[in-house]
């Protein structure tokens, strides 16, 4: 479908609202699985990728600064 005036397409309100999901997740510190999934799959085939749990608490563990790693920190 396309705007009647313009004749520009409409646009893609389920891809923007999924981008906007990821990006409100990504501003309270939950990075996107899926996406982490489709880079490994692309750029690291023969690497393995992560269960959901153990990506969560890779993730988690680099926010908070555990195991020795520094943490993110805004301010």
């Amino acid at each position: 479908m396309s705007c009647t005036i313009c004749r520009l397409p409409a646009p893609d309100l389920r891809r923007f609202a999924a981008k906007m999901r990821q990006s409100a997740k990504l501003m309270v510190g939950q990075p996107d699985y899926d996406a982490y999934v489709a880079h490994r799959k692309t750029r690291h085939p023969d690497q393995p990728i992560m269960t959901r749990e153990e990506f969560f608490l890779d993730r988690q563990a680099s926010r908070f600064g555990e195991g020795g790693r520094a943490a993110f920190r805004c301010c």
